[in-house]
């Protein structure tokens, strides 16, 4: 019993899941405390559901990261998580764009507020990164270190994508399911009429960049970490 305790537990800190626990819980209670001090859960309570469904792809990783620890050979066991994983994956760093609902609302101070949204957005990128970085490590050891890179490219790129079509076109992870040629409709006349949609190209390059700087820099801090000293 104590050896799979602790295989958990290694697992579980495998997959950095202590500190983002942490850090959603304090996001959580940072919430809990505008709702003390505004006597209110109207405001903002959009960001308790958008970090339930950042939780989503996290998830997913951690699904296909047991399934290759337990069938290291079976690759095509993750392919049901890992496509779960993909489509909501835009959900974990889609937190940044509730800084557009900023702005003074007493009797909370902005400086509450502003520190309440990093935080939510915080645990967003902390979220996306440490998922995307153990897809990529599934890939890795299946397809190589080249593949492993595109994959992460590609999925960066397809978090900036996703994060408009959420944030402005009001599309959802599930509507690729119930809604799949809309979608792709939506995404092929932008690119068709491109200077009709300067925005879409400008909001997807921007985050998308913004991500991949990110997601850099989370990986380089994490191979300091397990560099020996």
């Amino acid at each position: 019993m104590f050896d799979f305790t602790l295989r958990i537990h290694r697992f579980l800190a495998g997959q950095l899941f202590y500190p983002i626990l942490m850090s959603s819980v304090l996001a959580a209670g940072i919430f809990v405390g505008r709702v003390f001090l505004s006597d209110t859960s109207i405001i903002y309570r959009n960001l308790v559901w958008n970090l339930f469904l950042a939780w989503i792809p996290y998830i997913f990783s951690m699904v296909a990261a047991g399934f290759h620890h337990l069938f290291p050979r079976q690759w095509w066991l993750l392919a049901l998580p890992g496509s779960a994983w993909l489509a909501f994956f835009p959900n974990a760093p889609y937190l940044l764009t509730d800084f557009l609902h900023l702005t003074e609302r007493p009797p909370v101070p902005m400086w509450y507020d502003i520190g309440l949204l990093a935080t939510f957005s915080w645990t967003g990128l902390f979220l996306a990164s440490a998922s995307l970085r153990t897809m990529q490590e599934l890939v890795k050891a299946h397809l190589g270190w080249l593949v492993s890179w595109l994959f992460a490219a590609m999925a960066l790129g397809l978090g900036g994508l996703g994060i408009y079509l959420g944030r402005f076109s009001r599309w959802n992870s599930w509507d690729l399911l119930n809604q799949p040629k809309e979608i792709l409709k939506d995404v092929a006349y932008r690119f068709v009429h491109p200077f009709s949609n300067l925005t879409f190209f400008g909001f997807t390059l921007m985050f998308s960049a913004f991500l991949l700087i990110c997601y850099l820099t989370y990986i380089s801090v994490h191979r300091v970490t397990e560099s020996p000293s």
